[in-house]
């Protein structure tokens, strides 16, 4: 550490401070907004640092989910005080944190990040990639398989679909899927064969994107009359994180005129077996919620 490190300090982010943490979101470039912090101020615990005049200028989110698991995210700092060790020592201070509640720690990892997670006993589960869509495409009706209807989410319904979402997810998020409802305009969808759940879509406003996921199904074809759906409700930019697995569901999307932007690598401290379901998981929360 540097010689003024001494003056910064650690302690929880508060809700006064989201200014601060807003900023290192715009400062990075990322597409977190108010009502993603809030979701870890509300469910999880965010680690902060300060400068000596109280600005927060560094940050590490844990979002823990069901007993089991932990996500850790958000670890951002501020320019002029990178390269001074701050993110390793909060990214550990999550990691003593969520061990010691006897969970795991989970993480998505960019390339970069990925060579320092590695050498604190993070493994490899599986990889996908941000793709992204920049205007809409005109699109044609979507048509589910035979049997099934896409219809939005609604209270009758939700019990069914966090049912459904913790049997692939591993855990029960469903405290995360309700702050997610509501916030995309066509996005909060379900499939159901019947009266049975058997794919679900939610999506999220950014800063600078609509990010749609998670997306669970129990085949491409209903996973892509839920993506058809939504994005047929949403010009503009948006971003799906797609398992690098989904080869025919990535070919229709970059027919659609989405690119790969980047990389990220799913991780898990002292294990490569991931909770999910993969079989049935296409694309993520984001990085930040898994």
């Amino acid at each position: 550490m540097g010689p003024s490190d001494s003056n910064l300090e650690e302690g929880a982010l508060t809700r006064g401070e989201l200014a601060d943490a807003d900023a290192l979101v715009g400062e990075a470039g990322w597409n977190q907004v108010a009502a993603d912090w809030s979701i870890f101020l509300d469910l999880g615990t965010v680690h902060a640092v300060r400068n000596e005049a109280g600005r927060v200028i560094a940050t590490a989110a844990i979002l823990p989910y069901g007993g089991r698991f932990a996500w850790i995210s958000m670890v951002l700092v501020a320019p002029e005080y990178r390269r001074r060790g701050l993110a390793r020592r909060l990214l550990s201070r999550c990691v003593r944190d969520i061990a010691g509640a006897g969970l795991v720690p989970i993480l998505d990892a960019t390339p970069a990040g990925r060579s320092v997670y590695v050498g604190l006993g993070f493994e490899d589960a599986w990889s996908y990639h941000r793709l992204a869509r920049n205007s809409r495409k005109d699109m044609t009706e979507p048509v589910p398989p035979d049997g099934v209807r896409i219809v939005p989410i609604d209270d009758n319904v939700f019990g069914d679909v966090r049912r459904y979402d913790a049997a692939v997810f591993g855990a029960d998020r469903g405290t995360v899927l309700a702050r997610l409802r509501g916030r995309v305009p066509g996005a909060d969808l379900v499939a159901l064969r019947g009266d049975k759940v058997c794919g679900l879509l939610l999506g999220r406003d950014g800063r600078s994107a609509t990010q749609l996921g998670p997306l669970v199904a129990d085949e491409p074809a209903i996973a892509r009359s839920l993506l058809e759906c939504a994005l047929a409700a949403n010009a503009g930019t948006v971003y799906i994180d797609l398992l690098d697995a989904r080869a025919e569901t990535r070919a229709w999307l970059e027919s659609q005129g989405f690119a790969a932007q980047r990389p990220l690598t799913r991780m898990l401290h002292g294990r490569s077996s991931d909770f999910s379901d993969v079989a049935r998981t296409f694309a993520v929360a984001g990085p930040e919620l898994g």
